[in-house]
């Protein structure tokens, strides 16, 4: 080969090498936004979606599905992998060893409990696996992210709503107050929203209760003893969310008295239904929609190699937090139904079909 020749074929390797990294950066930067690009370790990665408990419905019926809906439209190529713990700690231990020794990207996690989920986040962190603590903060170890409507808020806005309605019927006498699981961080920090507003109202606190797994029955055979106790003292009831708001109702009922104005929150269509019926008081609108879709957008941010910044600071975590809307027979219409979050074929049938005609709702 002459100095020609040599001289030739250098420029030509030269040319080969810098389109190799130019289409190398091109992968790269393609994977790092929207729905990616041509990094098929982000495509089509796996992410963890871990809830607590089936006493609730909206897991199933409307976290599980909106999350995996949002995440497809981020990363049409990643998979999902859903689990539920069914109020089960070491249950749910095992899933999140599982979805990590699957090689997820992320870990999105509800935790049953509270204290314990701090053995995930370490196990995660330690194989830097990002965890989004989602609906229930993790006090003990920081996630990397926490999404949630702002519980303790909603402590104090139902409970707040229910005094405000005692005074303005005049009652008198005392409440009770029934409150979420002891093991989950969230439901003390609703239990600290309902005494701001139940302490200084005036109205004795005759008793209260933290509900096992937030089981409804629990909170019904618990109220059930309380009314034997208190009998006609009780004018109200604060409980922490609709599933032990619906145990309390039934506690009434099973004994035969009047059923007094009792609080929810989750805005359950069975909830729905009892406060179109006139049985519960209020409960709280906070569509899943909004905190399902900005934690597969966190979660996707993490996939991609990004850090998130938090809207506000929680246990040290960086967090975002909605602000939720209390819900009565007075605005029901217009906050669950003219909005699109309820539909009143799914409500309006059978035996609560007049109170949803008197309310205007079709």
């Amino acid at each position: 080969m002459n100095r020609a020749q040599m001289r030739t074929s250098a420029f030509a390797a030269v040319a080969v090498l810098a389109g190799s990294v130019l289409a190398a950066c091109g992968s790269g930067s393609d994977a790092g936004g929207g729905t990616g690009g041509g990094d098929g370790g982000v495509q089509n990665a796996k992410v963890a979606f871990l809830m607590p408990d089936l006493a609730s419905t909206r897991y199933e019926l409307q976290d599980k599905p909106l999350f995996e809906a949002k995440m497809k439209q981020l990363c049409p190529t990643c998979e999902v992998i859903y689990q539920n713990a069914d109020s089960d700690a070491a249950k749910q231990q095992q899933q999140a060893n599982s979805a990590l020794a699957q090689g997820v990207k992320a870990i999105v996690i509800d935790p049953v409990d509270s204290a314990a989920a701090a053995t995930i986040v370490k196990s995660a962190q330690a194989q830097q696996v990002p965890i989004i603590a989602y609906d229930r903060p993790i006090p003990a170890t920081p996630a990397d992210y926490y999404i949630s409507f702002d519980n303790e808020k909603i402590g104090s806005l139902i409970a707040q709503s229910l005094v405000d309605h005692l005074k303005a019927e005049n009652a008198e006498g005392g409440i009770l107050q029934v409150n979420g699981s002891p093991t989950d961080a969230a439901a003390g920090l609703i239990k600290k929203g309902i005494h701001s507003a139940v302490d200084p109202s005036g109205f004795k606190l005759l008793a209260e209760y933290d509900t096992p797994d937030w089981q409804p029955e629990k909170a019904q055979t618990w109220v059930s003893g309380q009314i034997t106790q208190f009998k006609d003292q009780i004018v109200g009831v604060v409980a922490a969310n609709d599933g032990t708001g619906g145990g309390t109702i039934a506690a009434f009922k099973a004994a035969g008295v009047k059923v007094p104005p009792v609080t929810g929150n989750d805005a359950e269509v069975a909830a729905a239904q009892r406060i179109v019926a006139g049985d519960q008081y209020n409960t709280i609108s906070k569509p899943i929609k909004i905190v399902a879709e900005a934690s597969a957008n966190v979660a996707w941010e993490f996939m991609q190699g990004k850090k998130p910044a938090g809207k506000t600071t929680l246990y040290d975590t960086p967090s975002e937090l909605f602000v939720p809307t209390v819900v009565t027979k007075e605005n029901i219409k217009e906050v669950l139904f003219d909005s699109g979050i309820m539909k009143a074929a799914d409500v309006c049938s059978g035996e609560y079909a007049k109170g949803c005609e008197e309310l205007g709702i079709k």
